[in-house]
């Protein structure tokens, strides 16, 4: 009898997906914050994160610094345990060169 060969296992190498990679435009990047405040208006952790997502395509400290925020504290906002409140959202929205809009439900 012989001996079957044994297959060896190659390890499968994953990168995460990075959103904020492959937000390019202005227009990519509204369209993102759109889509988060159609599909999960509930939401308000992911669209924060969303928003975070934005700021990074755009350079953290940049946004920061036209947001009127310091860096370390629009991490925090925006980070997958921030609770950012309603006037730091609007002031981030502000300068990321995006608006909410209200829509009739």
């Amino acid at each position: 009898m012989g001996k079957t060969p044994v297959k060896s296992k190659k390890k499968r190498s994953t990168t995460p997906y990075v959103v904020a990679e492959h937000l390019r435009t202005p227009e990519e990047m509204a369209a993102y914050l759109d889509a988060w405040l159609e599909e999960a208006p509930e939401d308000a952790t992911g669209i924060a994160r969303a928003l975070g997502d934005i700021a990074r395509a755009k350079g953290m400290a940049q946004v920061a610094k036209d947001a009127g925020l310091s860096r370390e504290s629009l991490y925090r906002a925006l980070g997958s345990n921030g609770n950012p409140s309603f006037a730091t959202v609007l002031k981030v929205a502000r300068a990321l060169g995006v608006r909410l809009h209200a829509d009739a439900a």
